[in-house]
């Protein structure tokens, strides 16, 4: 029997948003080669391109800095970055801490960090 294991679904971390899409913005999201970005991952933005990539609390070109969440699985199967449309929760939600992906190896101080972050977008975690 073969068993196959499915990721996030879009926006499964989602427990309620703003009216008429108010909480989404369109963005553009640099997956690095040969990864997938789930829904629910935790973005930062690149202050120089204004695109988003996975947020890093230890880099200096802005992804530092917590700037939404993805919507919506990314995959990229190429051997290099890939650039995608996507949909970014930038404000006015509340989300299921469970259902997010976090910077790797965040230990619980760094995800109250990231919590309180979310939080000044008008991002509450549950």
């Amino acid at each position: 029997m073969t068993i196959i294991t499915e990721g996030a679904r879009k926006a499964e971390f989602m427990i309620s948003e703003a009216n008429d899409w108010r909480s989404r913005n369109e963005v553009v999201v640099t997956v690095p080669a040969n990864t997938t970005l789930e829904a629910g991952t935790v973005l930062g933005e690149i202050t120089s391109s204004g695109k988003f990539v996975r947020h890093d609390a230890g880099a200096s070109n802005g992804s530092q800095t917590e700037a939404g969440i993805l919507f919506a699985n990314l995959v990229n199967t190429t051997g290099s970055a890939v650039d995608f449309d996507a949909t970014n929760v930038a404000r006015d939600a509340e989300v299921r801490q469970s259902g997010l992906t976090y910077e790797d190896g965040a230990d619980a101080t760094q995800i109250t960090t990231t919590n309180a972050a979310l939080a000044g977008l008008g991002i509450i975690v549950r």
